[in-house]
């Protein structure tokens, strides 16, 4: 018997799974999520590893947000565990504060300073450019060669395969550069990780849904288009592939991690480089501008706050985005812009399809604008069906 639904929604992260659950339990509607991965969550997917830590499957997802309506939304389905994503950059065989702030300038001067002197550096550091157009001009505009080589043209050279000059000014525009000693990596006011885990916020926004949803893992949406009726679909993976990539393939960088556990007297060991019992490395991140392959260590447990002997790091090596590899980073350059403009048009020519996601417009939004944008996306959709 042929399923019949309001809804198809394709990927059950969250984009998918916000539009959701506000069309399931506000609107009534009923709604088949279909999912190619085995698991919920897209890329925010978390889970207990081997060795019992809590880790992020797919790369830190550091939750932040401005809008009291986004916060508000998802504190129904968990509650908070407040974080400040420090993060630190080691190149030299120094661990040094970023993003850049007084107390990088201290350690660059081997002294105690003020903000006045460290303004007064950087402006006899800085080169004049008016209107950056690029991730290059955006930096040296701001701090001068020396700490653009020093912390992110080589990081950017890994992380993108591109020089920065060929970037977007918004790729390296996007870290603050401050002359006071808040070193927070993250400007949000409201700064945390769902206290249980994303996978448990997603579960419990399933749950809210009662009978009126049904999710299939593992399964590739045009599989089941021959067996399902539906109303409206809400598409969530990627563009060039709605249209079997008639134009040609969008570009994008993947990533590869490779995990790492440590047990107790193993940590102990280390507590002269961590700095406190039970960890590894001294923050939560560490980047690797330079020297190694891989472009940062992340030890989550630091901002999950889970009380654990051992842990868990993970080594993070961009990657060539290919057959079985993930599609993380949209390239932000003009070529990449001007082909997904040509899939955009037919998209936007669409009367029964959604587009909404990072992967659906090809832009690396964070999670909280992405719940935005799915929550927007109900709201245009009913009032154009009142």
């Amino acid at each position: 018997m042929p399923w019949n639904f309001d809804y198809l929604i394709v990927g059950a992260g969250f984009a998918g799974l916000t539009a959701a659950e506000r069309l399931c339990r506000i609107h009534h509607k009923t709604c088949l999520v279909v999912e190619k991965r085995k698991h919920l969550g897209g890329n925010a997917y978390d889970r207990y590893d081997d060795h019992g830590v809590l880790i992020h499957n797919y790369g830190p997802h550091y939750f932040r947000t401005n809008s009291d309506r986004i916060k508000d939304y998802l504190s129904q389905f968990t509650e908070w565990h407040p974080v400040d994503y420090n993060i630190l950059s080691h190149t030299g065989g120094t661990y040094w504060k970023f993003p850049i702030n007084l107390n990088t300038f201290e350690q660059i001067i081997g002294r105690p300073s003020t903000s006045e002197e460290m303004e007064a550096w950087l402006e006899e550091k800085r080169v004049p450019i008016e209107n950056p157009a690029n991730s290059e001009e955006v930096i040296i505009s701001q701090v001068g060669w020396e700490l653009y080589e020093k912390f992110f043209k080589g990081y950017t050279l890994k992380q993108w395969k591109r020089h920065p000059r060929d970037l977007d000014a918004s790729v390296c525009g996007r870290i603050p550069i401050r002359t006071n000693r808040d070193d927070r990596y993250l400007r949000e006011e409201f700064q945390a990780l769902p206290k249980a885990g994303y996978t448990r916020m997603f579960e419990r926004m399933i749950e809210a849904c009662g009978d009126s949803i049904k999710i299939l893992l593992n399964t590739d949406y045009r599989e089941i288009l021959p067996h399902t009726s539906f109303g409206r679909m809400i598409y969530t993976g990627p563009i060039d592939e709605f249209y079997d990539c008639r134009y040609g393939s969008l570009p994008y960088r993947s990533l590869r991690f490779e995990n790492e556990s440590f047990g107790a007297e193993e940590l102990r060991e280390r507590e002269q480089v961590s700095g406190k019992p039970g960890f590894w490395q001294p923050a939560m991140q560490v980047n690797y501008p330079n020297e190694e392959d891989f472009t940062r260590i992340v030890e989550v447990k630091h901002a999950t706050g889970q009380q654990c002997a051992n842990t868990t790091i993970v080594r993070e090596y961009p990657d060539d985005f290919g057959p079985g590899k993930e599609p993380y980073y949209p390239i932000p350059a003009p070529d990449a812009a001007a082909l997904y403009k040509r899939y955009k048009e037919l998209a936007d020519a669409e009367k029964d399809v959604s587009f909404i996601g990072r992967l659906a417009t090809y832009r690396y939004y964070n999670m909280d604008q992405v719940v935005g944008m799915a929550l927007a996306e109900v709201d245009k959709i009913q009032a154009a069906d009142a």
